[in-house]
């Protein structure tokens, strides 16, 4: 019988990010094909996920401007999303581990959206190795773990945070991206971008359905505990245009893109 939530802290602590990978696919068939043991007390889970040395870390500012070319800047674009991906994977396993006393259907949720991250991953580096790049080889900032860190003591305000507003970011840039690189005639990376845009959805849905149910539990009204939320942590800085399809496909309801849109 394997432990979810203890193997997820024990991938969660893996430095390299091809043997987290591996061991994310290697967990979700088994908790597929065998009994599975869901750990409810509480773990101890470090504040950093387990990462490699590589990439750089600095802030958004001190990023270099990219440019969409056919040399590093390119590169370097499909890099940044790279590290979105791997990033992803770090969340959601950190999800499993963290925290405690949720259904089962939480935990695997969150898996399998681990193991999808670890795919786009994986992609997304076999496509920069094209350019004779890999993942590490450009800085890359920490904004969606500092949030993750600031989501530590609390599943709700985690979900409602990191998938329905870091992630769901995702959702209304992604188009823009894919024209960009379509217009640069990198057809392999918009097809990625494809897979990543429609899958993404499915885990901002996840966080949607999880912080709609830890509402239910604590008797709050998600629209207003949203709002509030969004005006603790993101005041002033949330604006769009936002990709309302998407959004309303990933769980956002009416009420709750006319906020968004009113901010």
């Amino acid at each position: 019988m394997i432990d979810i939530r203890q193997q997820a802290l024990e991938l969660l602590l893996l430095t390299i990010p091809e043997q987290k990978v591996q061991g994310v696919a290697v967990l979700l068939q088994q908790s597929l094909d065998q009994p599975v043991k869901i750990t409810q007390q509480a773990l101890k889970v470090p504040e950093l996920p387990g990462r490699p040395d590589k990439p750089d870390l600095v802030a958004p500012r001190d990023l270099p401007r990219r440019r969409n070319t056919a040399e590093s800047g390119h590169a370097a674009l499909i890099h940044a999303i790279t590290h979105i991906e791997f990033n992803a994977i770090n969340l959601a396993l950190d999800a499993i581990a963290r925290f405690a006393d949720l259904p089962e259907d939480f935990y695997r949720d969150w898996l399998r959206v681990a193991a999808e991250e670890a795919t786009h991953f994986t992609m997304l580096n076999a496509h920069l190795a094209e350019s004779g790049k890999t993942y590490g080889d450009f800085p890359a900032h920490d904004g969606m773990w500092e949030m993750a860190r600031k989501t530590h003591h609390d599943p709700l305000i985690r979900m409602a945070l990191v998938p329905r507003v870091l992630e769901a970011r995702g959702l209304d840039v992604t188009p823009k991206m894919m024209d960009k690189l379509r217009g640069s005639g990198d057809f392999k990376a918009v097809e990625i971008l494809e897979l990543i845009l429609r899958e993404e959805i499915g885990h901002v849905a996840v966080g949607t359905r999880w912080f709609n149910y830890l509402c239910d539990q604590r008797q709050l009204d998600p629209l207003s505990t949203f709002s509030d939320l969004l005006n603790i942590y993101f005041a002033g800085e949330l604006r769009g245009p936002f990709h309302e399809v998407a959004r309303k496909q990933a769980g956002f309801t009416d009420a709750e893109m006319a906020m968004l849109n009113s901010r």
